[in-house]
């Protein structure tokens, strides 16, 4: 007992010790903190006044092994809103444990965001979406191994129990929806079922997220979302749709190299929406 409770306290440590190796390189606290999930990462070139950190140079920060994500923390400014943003995040199945993953969120909420803009690719298992839709998220179902408040609770941190009903934020959603629907731009509202990878889902676990009432599959997002939630964070995610699963009969082998182009040629509706989000709070 003696050794989880000090994990518990290490962990706020270690998120302490980021923050102010952060703080000695960052100009200013941001609003907003945003994951650029695969083939997303591009976007925060438009960024203004930026700066960036390599994630290998930050104390207690994974590292990404994925070739498709930079591995930088990039500060900038989007329409005089200072953002922080990953271009590239972490997933369990790398290696890490689901409270190292998303150590960067507490980050995040430490540096002062208040709310978390999560981006990813995933495939669909609505047989009503196509390749390159765009889709916002509002529910999920977690059926990763690992959970990133499992163990003793640091109140610093989060309650023991938070409640996960409003795990996005639905005002946040209504306006990106209204956003969307006047740029004539398809925005699925979507439920996304999170799974640990790294192997895709065979066609017997496709037809099972189907019937379980999920949308979306994907290996990321869900643990990020818990603990922004815990502490306190308003969350926004979406996905775009790099490969349909579902039904069976349509089904055809995926590879990094196809998703990374299905998502790059579908992210300037995403990218243009943001845009879209940053003016609208900023006028």
């Amino acid at each position: 007992m003696l050794l989880l409770a000090e994990m518990e306290k290490d962990i706020f440590d270690k998120v302490q010790e980021s923050i102010g190796f952060i703080r000695s390189v960052i100009p200013s606290s941001p609003r907003f903190g945003l994951v650029l999930g695969t083939g997303l990462g591009s976007y925060a070139d438009t960024f203004e006044e930026k700066c960036s950190i390599s994630y290998g140079d930050i104390p207690n920060f994974p590292v990404s092994t994925v070739s498709s994500h930079s591995g930088r923390l990039i500060f900038g400014k989007k329409c005089g809103i200072p953002v922080i943003m990953m271009s590239g995040r972490f997933h369990y199945y790398e290696g890490y444990t689901a409270r190292e993953l998303t150590l960067p969120v507490r980050v995040i909420k430490g540096l002062g965001a208040d709310h978390l803009i999560l981006t990813n690719a995933a495939g669909s298992v609505n047989p009503h979406y196509r390749e390159g839709d765009l889709a916002i998220i509002s529910d999920h179902i977690n059926l990763m191994p690992d959970h990133p408040l499992r163990g003793l609770n640091d109140l610093r941190l989060g309650p023991r129990f938070p409640d996960m009903m409003k795990a996005y934020d639905r005002q946040s959603n209504l306006l990106f929806k209204e956003l969307a629907a006047k740029m004539n731009l398809s925005l699925r509202e979507s439920v996304y079922l999170a799974l640990q990878g790294p192997s895709l889902e065979t066609p017997a676990e496709y037809r099972m997220a189907h019937i379980l009432g999920a949308d979306l599959v994907g290996m990321s997002t869900v643990p990020e979302v818990i603990v922004a939630r815990h502490e306190g964070i308003k969350v926004t995610a979406f996905s775009i749709v790099s490969n349909v699963c579902f039904p069976g009969s349509i089904l055809t082998e995926t590879t990094l190299e196809e998703v990374i182009e299905v998502v790059g040629r579908s992210a300037s509706g995403l990218s243009l929406l943001l845009d879209k989000y940053f003016e609208t709070l900023a006028s």
